[in-house]
């Protein structure tokens, strides 16, 4: 009878593996142990000759509040003072919905400014030339 062949778990470039494991396995990854952010898997698994095979599986991690911005962009050039305007809230404990805070206040677009403009001062022609 042949042996099994076994799994060993790392996450990201710990020397410790999370576990080891004879093939198949069921696992649970906890993600609340990991800080927020890019991750990887590595999977590394043996077979009873000693031949090894390794897969990094790369995930992001976003247990923590969510964070919004509204007012600067990735890679923005600015110049002089900025309003920024910054929202964070968390996912409450899985059981129940958080409804404070977890929507974010977003300044009406510029566009839309300008379309009310152009329809009031339509409307204000329209009712004197009438």
């Amino acid at each position: 009878m042949e042996g099994k062949s076994t799994v060993i778990l790392f996450i990201d470039n710990e020397p410790k593996p999370i576990g080891e494991f004879e093939a198949p396995v069921k696992f649970e990854l906890d993600s609340r142990k990991l800080t927020d952010g890019e991750h990887t898997l590595k999977i590394v698994s043996k077979d009873p000759t000693g031949k090894e095979g390794i897969k990094l599986v790369p995930f992001t991690v976003r247990n923590g509040p969510a964070i919004t911005l509204e007012g600067l962009n990735d890679q923005d050039v600015i110049d002089g003072v900025l309003p920024i305007m910054i929202n964070a809230y968390g996912k409450g404990n899985q059981k129940q919905f958080l409804i404070d805070g977890s929507e974010t206040p977003k300044t009406i677009p510029s566009w839309i400014w300008a379309a009310l403009i152009i329809f009031f001062g339509w409307a204000i022609y329209y009712i004197l030339t009438s």
